[in-house]
């Protein structure tokens, strides 16, 4: 197989794991009775810890509304609450809860050990380049996505 035909396959299994991600999301989505967004708000939410709303929407990439929209409906299924910040009487946090950790971690620790698994079939070097590998295709991914973000913008609606 060719350098070009190498390059051609990395893209195809890319693809595929991108489809595989959105299906699994998909799938954890339906299981905890969220829509994509709202999955992906939650997602923030365990990953940062208790964070404003603002910050929610600028890592989200949604309207100060759409956001409050995401929290109710979080808030009524039982995933996050809203508590005053202790630093700052007039801030709101966001703030997952025991039941959105607990489902975190029947969904997505599972994967993540397996996923842990399979690596271990490689040597400290070959996870290095691996590592350089994610880190070049992600670079890639959001400077494609800032490209075609700013296309968009410039378009006549």
């Amino acid at each position: 197989m060719s350098k070009d035909e190498r390059i051609d396959a990395v893209g195809e299994q890319l693809r595929l794991l991108q489809r595989s991600f959105d299906t699994f999301d998909e799938a954890a989505a339906a299981r905890l009775g969220l829509n994509r967004t709202d999955l992906r708000c939650l997602d923030i939410v365990l990953g940062r810890g208790p964070l404003p709303a603002g910050e929610l929407s600028a890592e989200s990439k949604l309207s100060p509304g759409a956001t409050t929209t995401v929290i109710d409906r979080l808030q009524r299924a039982g995933f996050v609450t809203r508590n005053q910040d202790p630093a700052s009487r007039r801030r709101v946090l966001v703030e997952a809860t025991d039941a959105a950790r607990a489902a975190a971690a029947d969904i997505f620790v599972p994967v993540g050990i397996a996923g842990a698994r399979a690596l271990r079939r490689y040597s400290a070097d070959q996870l290095d380049l691996i590592l350089d590998f994610l880190g070049t295709a992600l670079a890639v991914h959001r400077a494609e996505t800032e490209r075609l973000t700013a296309e968009t913008a410039e378009q006549p609606h």
